[in-house]
């Protein structure tokens, strides 16, 4: 009774094979490396495997018997959105084919019970300011349309042959349950900012002009922990049959402006500074949270920890790693 964790050496599969782990499961971990980070491997079943490559089939069904393995954690893809742009033939090759390839290893073995890592950028650029998961997604670039041509591609396996899924849809993920799990990419505003800093630089902000409180964009920042923590209600979700809902937001419900994500950051780092405020970029809407009702309801989950947790735990694991 084995928990496959795709893309277990990330900074967000690395949170959910540990917090597994602690809670008594058993857990192999699948991932290429090619982003992932070895250190986060340590102690832990894994393989290393391109769930893209020609032979990946055959990989993961030796995988799944080796290890018993009975649901799958599907968090392994490509996710830089601007990459996604200048490469679309190559992001729906890995992120589709790869899970593709997973589901036909999985269906071969019997194994019926999937947890896919969507994403918030399958619903485009919604025009309402909490958004559920019934809204129409209209996915703006690559990397949101292989997500949700993922989460198409598990629902029509679970109407041919059973498969049981859930998708989780995160919203803005941040901070640190370990300080040896730090998010090492800087894709996002807070990773973004502490490199600024690190730097001698000043943080940035787009437009402060927005029809918000205090001008700037607002966004749903939800701590790494507590998503890893809603990958394991996914898991006891899919052991009940009267399930509803296939898909679910996860984030906090709250929103949390660009300037007042910078004021945390001031108090967790104890460096002051006057963020340098720049015209808007394009494509950034004012307002955009979950609508978190859903999972609150049928899972039974949500948020624990709010913005200055996420912050200061994010700031004490890239200190850590000096």
């Amino acid at each position: 009774m084995t928990v496959l964790v795709t893309g277990g050496a990330g900074y967000i599969g690395s949170h959910v094979a540990r917090l597994l782990a602690q809670r008594g499961e058993a857990v192999v971990i699948a991932d290429d490396l090619s982003t992932g980070i070895p250190s986060r491997l340590e102690g832990a079943e894994h393989a290393t495997l391109d769930l893209a490559a020609v032979d990946a089939v055959q990989s993961i069904r030796a995988i799944i018997r080796a290890h018993d393995v009975t649901s799958v954690i599907h968090l392994a893809a490509r996710k830089k959105v601007g990459e996604s742009v200048e490469l679309p033939e190559w992001y729906y090759s890995q992120n589709i084919g790869g899970m593709a390839n997973l589901l036909e290893a999985m269906k071969a073995e019997g194994v019926t019970r999937l947890v896919f890592s969507s994403s918030a950028a399958t619903y485009g650029m919604p025009d309402v300011d909490f958004v559920a998961e019934d809204f129409n997604c209209k996915p703006i670039n690559p990397y949101g349309e292989t997500k949700l041509i993922g989460e198409w591609l598990g629902r029509a396996a679970s109407k041919a042959w059973g498969l049981r899924a859930v998708n989780l849809r995160y919203f803005n993920v941040a901070g640190a349950g370990w300080d040896d799990l730090a998010d090492t990419a800087v894709a996002n505003l807070i990773p973004i900012a502490f490199a600024a800093l690190k730097a001698g630089e000043t943080p940035k902000v787009f437009g402060d002009d927005y029809a918000t409180a205090d001008g700037s964009c607002v966004r749903d920042y939800v701590h790494v922990l507590d998503l890893a923590d809603a990958h394991l209600a996914a898991l006891k979700y899919l052991e009940r049959d009267d399930r509803t809902f296939d898909t679910f937001n996860v984030g906090t419900g709250t929103g949390s402006s660009v300037f007042e994500v910078l004021a945390e950051i001031k108090n967790a780092t104890g460096i002051d500074f006057e963020p340098e405020v720049l015209p808007r970029r394009a494509g950034d809407p004012p307002y955009l949270c979950a609508d978190v009702s859903r999972i609150k309801n049928e899972l039974g989950w949500s948020a624990s920890q709010d913005l200055a947790s996420i912050v200061s735990s994010a700031w004490k694991a890239v200190a850590s790693a000096k």
